[in-house]
């Protein structure tokens, strides 16, 4: 038996402690707030998108090549079906979106029963919960940790797994500065980038917060009139500051590296046939329903609400009919609703993304124990690790099975 200290009581800290005590071992849990699975309250927009629905393959997929061979053999051992079945043992009931997002039925507090199920997991195993304990130092160098500092007191241990979780929403405790004492040791590491997070624009339209464009494409370029870069199909909402919802969260990495590369343009498609196809269709429609107001045609592809000034901008009356409209208004709506301008991204903030890219670099790590190359008794899990997938429960269900990976320690 040893004496296993886990730093990190998220996601992936808490399955990794179930699981190290669950086989035997003496396990001391250490969360800097107050409370565990503060980030896991709020994950899914404060509902909780435990995981994804589909195959571990599927599941797979989902990630970049490098990032799924990686997490491949941990997510075998430990899939999405067995933290569901953990969870409904615990009576945490599901169900799955058509999505394929698996969420806890919709009940108040239902993020915190999914925390509370772990929890119970976590304290009948026998391990030693302490919150409000933030380590501030770690201690050896390479084959052996010899120990943290919590809050200057010397904590020793044999085995040591830090599952402290990424530089996104800092308020809850992820402040990313493990993987700066990481680096400090030698361990081959990637800065932190901003990943699923909403999109600051250089001219945000806040009169529009709230708005949605549903089922289109937002699209990246390298400039106005530059190549695509990337693109993504799903829903948009405009904020104050710029564009959320999950196409932004998903191409947020993407603009932000554009950016600092030095250009980058946005579009939304909320028609995805060409604009040819478009056009050829609104020509029709001119010379079967001449007296078709301009407004209503536009408003069959975008939101009511950015009908009049969008026709505002495009310098189109409101009450134009289709056989009033000249040949550069008619390319004018085509383009509004086959690549709606965005703008400019401005800095995407680490701060508010849903995970971070970036952390110790994957080829540094055992992918079937989470043990560090070159360290006897040092691992990580979770977002701690290189490992960023789309939104939809796949960064949450990489922390379950990498956590139960750390914690799978064989007995001497």
């Amino acid at each position: 038996m040893a004496k296993v200290i886990v730093v990190g009581g998220g996601a992936a800290g808490l399955v990794a402690a179930w699981r190290a005590a669950s086989l035997g071992h003496d396990v001391q849990l250490l969360e800097a707030n107050n409370r565990l699975g503060v980030k896991l309250r709020i994950s899914g927009g404060g509902k909780c998108n435990i995981t994804h629905g589909g195959s571990p393959r599927a599941l797979l997929e989902a990630f970049s090549r490098p990032q799924a061979r990686f997490l491949r053999p941990s997510l075998l051992a430990f899939d999405n079906q067995a933290v569901l079945d953990l969870l409904h043992r615990e009576g945490v009931e599901t169900y799955t979106r058509d999505n394929g997002r698996v969420f806890p039925l919709d009940r108040q507090g239902s993020a915190g029963a999914v925390v509370a199920a772990f929890e119970t997991l976590v304290r009948r195993a026998g391990v030693d919960v302490r919150t409000g304990a933030r380590v501030t130092a770690l201690r050896g160098q390479a084959p052996r940790v010899d120990g943290l500092a919590l809050d200057g007191v010397p904590i020793t241990g044999e085995v040591f797994i830090f599952a402290t979780g990424g530089a996104s929403y800092p308020e809850t405790g992820t402040r990313g500065e493990v993987l700066g004492w990481l680096k400090g040791l030698g361990v081959p590491v990637r800065p932190w980038f901003p990943a699923l997070a909403p999109i600051p624009l250089q001219c945000p339209r806040p009169a529009w917060e709230g708005v949605s464009l549903r089922e289109g494409e937002l699209r990246l370029a390298a400039g106005v009139t530059g190549r695509r870069l990337s693109a993504y199909k799903g829903d948009l909402v405009f904020t104050k500051a710029g564009v959320s919802g999950p196409a932004a969260l998903e191409l947020s990495q993407a603009a932000e590296q554009a950016r600092r590369d030095g250009a980058a343009w946005l579009t939304y498609a909320a028609q995805l046939e060409p604009a040819e196809t478009v056009e050829a269709a609104l020509l029709e429609e001119q010379r079967t329903n001449p007296r078709l107001l301009a407004a209503t045609w536009l408003q069959r592809h975008l939101p009511e609400r950015l009908v009049a000034p969008l026709l505002q901008e495009a310098g189109l009356e409101r009450d134009l009919m289709l056989k009033e409209l000249p040949k550069a208004g008619r390319k004018a709506l085509v383009a509004l609703v086959t690549a709606l301008p965005l703008g400019e991204p401005q800095p995407v903030p680490l701060a508010r993304g849903e995970v971070a890219a970036g952390g110790v670099e994957l080829g540094a790590v055992d992918p079937r124990t989470m043990a560090l190359n070159g360290w006897d008794n040092l691992r990580v899990c979770g977002e701690l690790l290189d490992v960023d997938g789309p939104v939809g429960g796949y960064n949450l269900q990489a922390a379950f099975s990498t956590g139960y990976a750390a914690g799978s320690i064989l007995k001497n």
